[in-house]
């Protein structure tokens, strides 16, 4: 289940579910269906991308209690929530734990396909910033300790002269380990090493330092 185009479908009804397959794959989408919440949370571990389009009435675990799951286990998958016209209630409270959409029956194909896409593209995104942040973390992996305690400094805003007093190090040091640490990252710009240092969480560390 690695396809960037896949739609994960859930729904306790089987005419709905094979509906919806047939429009998804008519619209060249890659799609895999799941008669319960439940047959989909065990299949989670191998869920990777692609979006999810579920009904939000639903035994055992309704839409909704599937959204605050997801959330519980910090997956960013989007979520689209199909919903009848007495629903409407459920559909904000969806939107509140984090669906990306509400859809009501009974709806337009064109609305449903739109709002696919762009939960796909969504995704994307999010696997996009997964793998630029696994990548960055790497590269801090190659500094040394003392690099690492520069670049804090760097990214916390301090200038090198009181980086170089925290440090117990000299000005010129500093900027030697700076250089280091730029090319270490690979990092045209003071503003892109901090922008990097967002990304894969070091602010917060700098911060607490």
């Amino acid at each position: 289940m690695t396809s960037p185009n896949l739609v994960h479908v859930i729904d306790d009804d089987e005419a709905v579910r094979q509906s919806l397959a047939f429009l998804l794959r008519a619209a060249r989408l890659d799609v895999q269906t799941y008669e319960s919440a439940v047959a989909f949370l065990s299949a989670l571990p191998t869920v990777t991308s692609g979006c999810i389009i579920t009904d939000v009435r639903m035994p055992d675990i309704s839409g909704v209690d599937l959204l605050r799951r997801l959330k519980e286990l910090d997956h960013g998958i989007p979520v689209i929530v199909i919903t009848g016209h007495g629903d409407v209630q459920l559909a904000v409270e969806a939107m509140k734990v984090g669906a990306a959409d509400f859809i009501e029956k009974p709806f337009n194909d064109e609305v449903l396909l739109a709002a696919v896409r762009s939960a796909l593209g969504r995704s994307e995104k999010h696997a996009q910033r997964d793998a630029e942040r696994a990548e960055l973390h790497d590269r801090l992996a190659t500094l040394s300790n003392r690099e690492r305690e520069v670049l804090e400094g760097l990214v916390a805003g301090k200038p090198n002269k009181i980086i170089a007093f925290d440090l117990g190090i000299s000005p010129r040091t500093v900027e030697i380990y700076r250089a280091n640490v730029m090319t270490k990252m690979n990092a045209g710009s003071l503003s892109e090493l901090v922008r990097m240092a967002l990304l894969a969480g070091l602010m917060a560390s700098a911060d607490e330092t």
